[in-house]
């Protein structure tokens, strides 16, 4: 039951709070947040490290044609159902000395979003998944309309259709895999995902199978050329979108990877992995180049994080347990780190009304509170050894060397380019000749510091003291390879 109360919790608390009026809604939705998060807390302590589906509960749905409303959490879900639950709250008190029109509103959306969050990574339906990765994009679509910058309408409808697009792919493969099922239970076929993982599919349907779950999921990530409508996404929506987007929901692209393609179509991706695996490495090193080019703070960030998640793409793919482990756990330090990112670019926007880095220089001699945050989160971000982001990239880069030594290579480069972006940024921002815009710059406010200590926190426990991600996740992982083995060889 504790599965249906994450799901069910923030919906019923964003619904209540439609009837609250004024600012109120912002303490009531913090408020929401942190009881989620309290909830995601337990589910991590009580979680029992194995291979086993954990706080489960299942109701029929459409029982006449045996789809179920089933959730639960297993170790590859876990890390996921943790990231949300830890980013709302700080994402809703990264607001608090922002005014919005219509707060309640705004934060009912942010609220159904956590929610439709949650049933994506614990759904085990496949059409139950289905609806809460469909039902994730209308909050966001709204956010970014309502209160995004003024380009916001054509950049919301791109964003819009690229990803109904991909959905359609998806859907179209569920059916087609509902209509392989056998009866069960008197219903004519099953949706349970793990039916799916028992069907004997011919290699034939499985490459097409795998390609229209790859468009799905690599337009949700985003995954190189699928990436278009990213950049200027994140840069027009209002910054609470931006890291709702950035830090939780392109998870659910890499998520459905390893939860779909991996188990379901094993012989598509032996045909097909290598080819998933360039595009994703073409976008670590595209998206790197491009990074280092912008001038915009926000579009930087935006094309640092579509580069990092083609890392994770590329991991997953390798088909290893150390690349699984690494796309698992670093979607929780990317997560934290881009997050927190997207804040300070806020901050910095919000004293001096630009992100363009060639009219900032010289905040640091007035913060040394956003300077230390600053520079943590920056670190994380680059790998650097002891912090977050360098257990979930070397753990990736060793299981993409693994399977292919020329593409790990090309795939470290990640390393060497976020380095020199991320330091330029902070350079051009922070050091230097202050500018008229920069002369009078204040630090971090006492609400603005709580958002970035726990973060700033977790880069190090995760940098420091991995293996209490890592255990979790470990027995899943080592199943599920077992299984994909397992299931190639018979179907060859």
């Amino acid at each position: 039951m504790l599965t249906l109360a994450l799901i069910l919790f923030p919906a019923v608390a964003a619904t209540l709070l439609l009837l609250v009026k004024g600012e109120t809604s912002r303490t009531l939705a913090f408020g929401a947040a942190l009881i989620e998060l309290a909830l995601a807390a337990y589910v991590f302590v009580g979680f029992v490290p194995d291979a086993k589906t954990q706080f489960a509960f299942d109701y029929p749905w459409i029982g006449s044609l045996g789809i179920r409303f089933s959730a639960g959490v297993d170790g590859i879900s876990l890390l996921l159902v943790l990231l949300t639950g830890l980013l709302t709250p700080f994402i809703v008190l990264s607001t608090f000395n922002r005014s919005y029109s219509r707060p309640s509103v705004f934060y009912a959306l942010m609220l159904y979003m956590q929610a439709a969050l949650m049933g994506v990574f614990t759904a085990r339906d496949g059409f139950l998944f289905y609806l809460f990765f469909e039902a994730a994009l209308i909050p966001i679509y709204f956010l970014a309309a309502m209160w995004g910058g003024e380009n916001r309408i054509p950049v919301t409808f791109k964003f819009f259709v690229y990803t109904i697009f991909g959905s359609l792919f998806m859907l179209v493969a569920l059916v087609y895999l509902y209509y392989q099922t056998a009866p069960i239970n008197g219903a004519p076929h099953s949706s349970a995902i793990t039916d799916f993982y028992n069907l004997k599919l011919t290699p034939a349907a499985q490459g097409w199978v795998f390609w229209a779950f790859f468009i799905a999921f690599a337009i949700k990530m985003p995954v190189f050329p699928f990436h278009t409508w990213q950049p200027d996404t994140y840069v027009e929506s209002p910054t609470p979108a931006t890291m709702l987007l950035a830090g939780i929901m392109l998870k659910m692209g890499v998520y459905g990877l390893i939860r779909f393609i991996l188990p379901i179509v094993p012989l598509g991706v032996e045909a097909w992995g290598t080819t998933a695996i360039i595009l994703s490495v073409i976008g670590i090193v595209y998206g790197s180049i491009i990074a280092i080019r912008q001038r915009d703070m926000k579009r930087l960030i935006a094309y640092s994080s579509f580069s990092h998640v083609g890392l994770m793409a590329a991991g997953v793919f390798s088909q290893t347990e150390t690349g699984l482990q690494g796309a698992l756990v670093q979607m929780l330090a990317h997560g934290i780190n881009v997050v927190g990112m997207f804040f300070i670019a806020d901050v910095i926007f919000s004293r001096t009304n630009t992100r363009q880095l060639d009219q900032l220089g010289g905040i640091t001699r007035t913060t040394p509170k956003l300077t230390v945050y600053f520079m943590i989160m920056l670190l994380g971000s680059v790998a650097l050894p002891l912090t977050n982001g360098f257990v979930g990239e070397f753990l990736l880069l060793h299981g993409v060397f693994t399977y292919n030594h020329y593409l790990g290579l090309a795939a470290g480069f990640t390393i060497i380019f976020g380095a020199v972006y991320m330091l330029r940024m902070f350079q051009k921002s922070m050091f230097g000749t202050p500018s008229a815009r920069t002369e009078s710059f204040a630090d971090l406010t006492g609400s603005e510091s709580w958002v970035l200590l726990p973060l700033a926190f977790m880069v190090f426990w995760i940098g420091i003291y991995p293996v209490s991600f890592l255990k979790v996740t470990e027995p899943a992982v080592v199943n599920l390879m077992k299984y994909i083995g397992t299931t190639a060889v018979s179907l060859k």
